[in-house]
């Protein structure tokens, strides 16, 4: 397939003076010119001449500016991004410039800030310079990620391969192809592409290739999602139909992708992930990012967790996302303790969409709808769908309707109206759907009381958006004591994209909470990372909102999930992994724990957004990710295998199940008791001295030693905590129990490094 030409770059993000702009009409201002290189007559020996000359004859001929400067009148000449120039000069001579011969466009400058997807920002990975973990580690640039999701869109901007160099010459992978996939559908950027389908058609029946690719490419739109937030490159401009305008980037921009597709239309198959994992192993990745959630079994019937196991023994980070079945308890899937398992967290970025009553009140509300919008200044009668079944439906499916599912509503009720669907069952954006067919101009989605306030931002195919509980109930009330004479009427106002909210990160709503289920002694999630409302590469032949019905098209789509949040860490894994080659995945996992963080802009601990309260340790694990920090943890724990084997021996597994997980047989006999063993740290730089801390909140804790003295490089010390539980202030009831947490800190007085620790206790049963 044929490359496309590298785009034209015609607005600079940086200035080196300041730029009046509105100024007097003659006033001095910088201007950029593209050229056709083609086009410089022979009589100039380079182009910088050719240029120099142009702008001298263009100021001479428009009426001032242009002077001559010291160096001559250019600020920069280009001829990589794109061919041409930049230089100060008056209006008058621009427009000159702009009719002389091989002059393409003139393009006055204009101030820019950085604006992004926001999350790079926000974990600090932009600055000027570069961050020291995108220039230590090149940006992740010898680094393979693998993408095991949905596929991949390969032309898509986020994946081109320019200024990259040669592909690592340990990858060993192979780019399948197929429809809409070619044979050179792969580059410099995108290293591998394959697909597995023959568990999936082997339960399902031969796929429907109408409705499915039988390649790697990607037709839902999940795993280009994904994979950019991984490693996309930088890509201006991004917005999703106008809204988080800026530059979009991956976490690691020039690490190297290769994408698994393992899941179709009718799900994700155990037999084709592990044949991914299979395969990337053999292929030489360095980073496996699975944003695809399960049931919870024990480990050895996991085939993610046996997967995983594999990855892990061969050097390989696995992240794996840990659903979205929060805000429950005992939610979290994809628990192995091999793997790092990341929920979600908010950013500081909202996109709202409130809703305005007849009655004057104003509730809060979220949408990224970018079409025609309501009519300015009216107000809509408002109609709540469980009363607005379809005429042929019975009263049972007043449930049906209330839930917006399709065919439930009767148009003669909701037509010309903005209906209030609650959630629940069918997609956010299908209700959506089903109102518009059904006459409705807009739509008011509703948080029933499990959902809680948590909100997320949808891409809807009319007028919508989405409120929390608290405002659902009383939009229904308001509804509820309408009249014929005296209607409920509202309507929504779109506020567009808003920066710097307070606080952030929250914990999302959705993402799901420990206590562990399978190993409650194991903490899970691990942390969290950026997975609400994340903008992020979409492939063309998709509609933002999912759903067959929609046919926009946009380049970037904002999606919510722990789907995102999981290759925010696997992207970071990969600079870590590129600035610390030595580190075993235990050690990279480590890093990114002990330095994760608790606290939000508000210097408050981070809350849960669902319920507004403070968020604890089954919520979100060691804390939020932070990049920075973990690039230079100051010490890091490491795991080997062995002692992976001794965990599964204290599950009482049998020495079969314990080889269905490890591919080898196991001895028991002398395992300790997993969860007592002693942690072997050892140094990731120049530290040679640390202390023990002791754990906070809830407890007392003691041990020894309580210094740790590092003498060199890669050495390994053992530390014992003991754990004293205060007595609790009010008496316990016979068999119940309280939980407490705290943290195990060591400090060197320049870094802290936390290891979250939960404790349990126990009242007697008389």
């Amino acid at each position: 397939m044929a490359k496309s030409a590298p785009r034209p770059l015609l607005l600079l993000l940086a200035v080196a003076v300041a730029v009046a702009v509105g100024g007097v009409s003659g006033e001095e201002r910088t201007f950029i010119v593209r050229v056709d290189a083609d086009a410089k007559p022979s009589i100039f020996p380079t182009h910088a001449h050719w240029y120099e000359a142009a702008v001298t004859a263009a100021a001479g001929g428009g009426g001032g500016g242009g002077e001559w400067r010291e160096g001559g009148p250019l600020i920069h000449t280009y001829s990589a991004a794109f061919h041409g120039f930049s230089a100060r000069m008056s209006p008058a001579a621009a427009a000159a410039l702009a009719a002389a011969p091989g002059v393409a466009a003139v393009v006055p400058e204009r101030v820019r800030h950085l604006a992004t997807t926001r999350s790079p920002r926000f974990l600090g990975l932009l600055s000027s310079p570069p961050s020291a973990l995108l220039a230590d580690s090149d940006f992740g640039a010898d680094l393979v990620i693998a993408i095991i999701d949905t596929g991949i869109s390969p032309t898509h901007r986020s994946f081109h391969d320019r200024g990259l160099g040669p592909v690592p010459p340990k990858w060993r992978g192979v780019c399948s192809s197929g429809p809409g996939f070619p044979p050179n559908s792969c580059n410099r950027k995108l290293v591998g592409a394959r697909f597995f389908s023959a568990g999936y058609e082997a339960t399902s029946g031969r796929m429907n290739e109408t409705a499915e690719v039988r390649s790697p490419l990607d037709n839902d739109g999940h795993g280009t999602h994904t994979a950019s937030i991984a490693a996309g490159r930088y890509v201006f401009p991004a917005s999703t139909l106008g809204y988080a305008r800026g530059v979009a980037a991956g976490m690691a921009p020039k690490a190297r992708l290769a994408a698994y597709k393992v899941c179709w239309v009718g799900g994700c198959f155990d037999s084709d992930i592990l044949a991914a994992f299979d395969a990337a192993v053999a292929d030489g990745v360095d980073v496996v990012s699975l944003s695809v959630g399960g049931v919870v079994v024990p480990y050895y019937l996991d085939a993610i967790a046996i997967g995983a196991f594999g990855a892990t023994e061969a050097g390989i980070v696995v992240s794996a996302s840990a659903g979205n079945g929060g805000p429950g308890g005992l939610t979290v899937t994809n628990v192995a303790p091999w793997m790092a398992t990341v929920g979600a967290g908010s950013m500081d970025r909202a996109f709202p969409a409130n809703v305005r009553l007849g009655n004057g009140q104003v509730l809060d509300g979220v949408s990224v709808y970018g079409g025609p919008a309501l009519q300015s200044g009216k107000m809509y009668e408002l109609v709540y769908a469980g009363t607005s079944s379809s005429a042929s439906s019975s009263a049972a499916d007043g449930y049906s309707a209330s839930m917006c599912l399709d065919g439930s509503l009767d148009p003669a009720a909701v037509r010309g109206k903005i209906v209030v669907c609650d959630r629940g069952v069918n997609s956010r954006a299908a209700k959506g759907d089903v109102v518009h067919r059904a006459g409705g101009v807009g739509m008011v989605l509703a948080n029933g009381v499990f959902d809680g306030e948590g909100l997320v931002a949808d891409c809807h195919v009319l007028p919508a958006t989405a409120v929390g509980a608290a405002a659902g109930e009383k939009l229904r009330k308001y509804i509820g004591s309408s009249t014929r004479q005296a209607p409920a009427t509202g309507t929504i106002l779109f506020e567009g994209t808003h920066l710097g909210v307070r606080p952030a990160p929250v914990v999302a709503a959705f993402s799901a909470r420990g206590p562990n289920p399978q190993s409650p002694e194991i903490l899970k999630p691990d942390l969290i990372a950026p997975g609400l409302n994340i903008l992020a590469a979409w492939p063309n032949g998709v509609g933002p909102a999912g759903i067959p019905s929609d046919g926009r098209r946009t380049e970037f789509n904002i999606l919510s999930g722990t789907s995102m949040a999981c290759p925010h860490v696997s992207g970071l894994a990969a600079l870590l992994k590129a600035a610390h080659p030595t580190w075993s995945p235990a050690a990279i996992k480590s890093a990114l724990m002990t330095t994760a963080y608790i606290k939000d802009n508000s210097n408050g601990t981070m809350v849960d957004e669902s319920t507004g309260v403070v968020a604890d340790v089954f919520d979100f694990g060691a804390g939020h990710v932070d990049p920075m920090r973990a690039m230079d943890p100051g010490l890091v724990y490491d795991i080997t295998p062995v002692d992976y084997v001794n965990f599964l021996c204290n599950l009482n597994y049998t020495e079969q199940n314990i080889r269905a997980i490890t591919r080898r047989p196991a001895d028991c006999r002398g395992a300790r008791r997993a969860g007592h063993d002693e942690d072997p740290l050892h140094t990731d730089g120049d530290q040679r001295r640390r202390r023990a801390g002791g754990v906070q909140r809830g407890g007392e804790g003691a041990g020894g030693p309580r210094q740790l003295a590092f003498r060199r490089d890669g050495q390994k010390l053992s530390f014992t905590v003991r754990v004293e539980a205060a007595a609790p202030r009010r008496k316990m009831e016979p068999g119940s129990s309280q939980v407490r947490s705290g943290a195990v800190t060591w400090s060197d007085g320049r870094h802290a490094v936390n290891t979250p620790v939960v404790v349990t206790v126990q009242a007697p049963l008389q």
